[in-house]
C-alpha cells in the first residue's frame, strides 16, 4: 500500500491543504486500511477452513495418544529421563562434530 501524500509539496506552488483537508485525507485513509483489514481476514478465514475442518476430525484421536502417551510417562518417569539424557548427548556430540569438522576444513 502506498500512502498519499497527505500535505502538498510547497516547492512545487501549490498551498499546503488545510487541517480540514488534512484529516478528511486521513479519514479516508483510515477507511480503507480498515477495508483491506477486513477483506484480509476473510480471505484467511477462507484459505485455512480445510485445515480447520481436518483438526477437528483429528482432534479426538490426537487427544487420545496424548493421554495414553502422558499416562505411560507418569508411570514410568525413569524412561523418559534416560531418553532425555541420550538425546542431549546427541546433541552435545553432534555440535562437537560440528566443531570438528569446521576446525579442520
Amino acid at each position: 500500500m502506498t500512502r498519499p501524500s497527505i500535505a502538498t509539496n510547497p516547492t512545487n506552488g501549490n498551498p499546503p491543504l488545510s487541517r480540514a483537508e488534512r484529516k478528511a485525507a486521513l479519514l479516508a485513509e483510515l477507511e480503507q486500511q480498515r477495508i483491506d483489514i477486513l477483506v484480509a481476514s476473510n480471505q484467511l478465514i477462507d484459505t485455512s477452513a480445510p485445515l480447520d475442518n481436518n483438526w477437528q476430525r483429528l482432534k479426538l484421536p490426537v487427544y487420545m495418544i496424548g493421554g495414553v502417551v502422558a499416562f505411560r510417562v507418569l508411570r514410568h518417569p525413569g524412561s523418559v529421563m534416560t531418553l532425555g539424557r541420550k538425546a542431549l548427548a546427541g546433541y552435545m556430540l553432534l555440535r562437537k562434530f560440528k566443531l570438528l569438522a569446521k576446525i579442520t576444513s
